[in-house]
This record gives C-alpha cells, structure tokens and sequence, in this order.
C-alpha cells in the first residue's frame, strides 16, 4: 500500500509537468521564434548600420565596433521579448539586476581593459593618427600599422612589431611627424675660439645648403648659443621635407657629412675637451716605474 501511495503522487507530478509542458508549447514556440527573428533582424541592422557608418564617418574600426554594440542590443531584447512570453517576468528582473552586480564587479576586476576600449573608442572618432604615420609616444616610436579596440600596432624603426595599448596613446602626450609636410633639423656644432665667426657662419650656410630633401622656401638660419667648455657651440636650423623617418635621417646625415667637409677644406678646427690626469705623487711614481723598470 505505501509503495502505491508514492507511486500515484509520483504519477500525478509526471502529468502535471506534462501538463504544464503542453500548456507553454505554443509559448515556447513563440519565445523561440522571437529569438530566432531578433538575431536575424540584428544581423540585417548590422550590416546596414556598418554601411552606412563606413560611408560617414570613414573609419572601419569604429563603424565595426557601433555596429557589433547595435547587434548585441537587438539580440538581448530578444532574449528579454522571449522570456517575457513565457511569463518569466521575475526571471527578467533577476538577470537584470545580476548583470548590473557582474557587470559592476567586472568593472573593477578589468578596469584597464575597459579604459583601453573606452580610449580606443575616443581614438577612433577624435583620429589623431592614421594607418602609415610616423608617432612618438611615451618613449615608443614608429609607423603605425594598425589600429585596434583594444591595441595598436606600432611598427619601430627598427622593425619592431609593438602593440601599445590605447590609453597610453590617449593619454600621454603623442607627436605625431606625419601631420606636417615639413620638419626642421637642428645641428649643434662647436668650433675653436680662434676662429671668426662671421666666416664660420658663412661657410656653414653654404656648405648645408643643397642637402637632400631640403626646403627651399624656408631659409636656414644659424644661431650662436653659448661659450662652452672648449668651443664656440652654435645650432644650424634647416627646414625638409618630411618624406619619411629615413629620409630625414639621411638629410640630417648629409649636413653632418657637408658641414665636416667644409670645416676640413678651409681649416675651420672643431675642437674637442682636453683632459689631464692627475694621478698624484705615489700614482705618478708607481707607474714611472711599471712603464720604464730599467729606469
């Protein structure tokens, strides 16, 4: 008798599953097709949306990343469509306040992956930078090769692959070389205090003045600066044009080489520091005595 007991109870709790299972069949149908018709709906806004992004703002990584946010969003109202057919309203506002207390606690836990989208997100619309420019930021330097959510890809002059992340692109300060057509060299050189300077500048300006890449437009000045410790030190500042990072070190390159040549042809001395040492009464006597011991 009490097997049959548990028995029927049992019996009875299979049926009203079944019950209840053929009652929400039609409401899981729908709650089924609503998520099937919302991802579709999600891709289709997708893609359109990147299109027409693309088209606006000419920028593939940011039209990529609003339009994947705009697929996400559409789907999760599906989701949330779907449970509401099935009267699962309490389910719903379970998962949302969940998501907030995980979302909050992923916010901590990964706070510098976040400012590394949130910068690359800024990056994206403000564009301080293109594919092939040439950057210097926080001590990294070099061609940018591509530009990321999360990173972006440096190429060093070196031929380094570098991935930076993009909040120390964002907020450090960052020159970028490729902005501006041309750029200025500034060559520090010294001469001896015997020479004349009005004749050093002279010959300086004209040794300097046919070097490769330079900018005719702009005229090459020469400062004098300073009495140093055993020369005259002076800055020529030629303007080139800013063709490449290689080419404008092969200009600078060529200055050096022009200004040497000159100085060597009309016997302008650039002096270089003089130093004696003292080694002291016993130093000076031990070391006599290991150069000549037959002394």
């Amino acid at each position: 008798m009490e097997m049959s007991k548990y028995y029927d109870i049992v019996v009875e709790e299979v049926i009203g599953w079944f019950d209840s299972f053929v009652a929400m069949l039609p409401n899981f149908v729908l709650a089924v097709l609503a998520v099937i018709l919302f991802a579709i709906l999600g891709k289709l806004a997708r893609r359109m949306f990147s299109k027409v992004l693309v088209k606006a703002l000419n920028n593939p990584v940011l039209s990529n990343l609003l339009s994947r946010i705009l697929y996400i969003i559409i789907v999760s109202i599906g989701g949330f469509v779907a449970l509401n057919i099935l009267d699962l309203e309490k389910t719903v506002t379970s998962l949302l306040a969940g998501a907030g207390i995980v979302g909050l606690a992923l916010g901590f836990a990964f706070q510098d992956i976040a400012m590394n989208f949130i910068a690359g997100f800024l990056m994206a619309v403000k564009r301080p930078f293109k594919v092939g420019q040439v950057v210097h930021c926080n001590g990294i330097s070099g061609v940018i090769k591509y530009i990321g959510v999360r990173t972006t890809q440096i190429t060093s002059f070196q031929g380094q692959e570098i991935l930076v992340p993009n909040k120390i692109l964002f907020q450090n300060p960052l020159t970028n070389d490729s902005e501006n057509i041309y750029k200025r060299i500034d060559l520090e050189v010294g001469v001896s205090y015997s020479e004349d300077l009005e004749r050093v500048r002279e010959i300086t300006l004209e040794a300097v003045k046919d070097i490769p890449n330079i900018y005719k437009e702009r005229e090459i000045s020469l400062a004098y600066g300073e009495f140093g410790a055993s020369s005259i030190n002076f800055t020529v500042m030629i303007w080139v044009e800013f063709k490449s990072q290689l080419d404008f070190l092969k200009s600078r390159s060529e200055a050096i080489i022009a200004i040497k040549k000159a100085y060597d042809k009309t016997g302008i001395t650039i002096p270089f520091p003089i130093r004696t040492l003292d080694f002291g009464e016993k130093e000076s006597t031990a070391l006599r005595a290991a150069l000549h011991p037959e002394d």
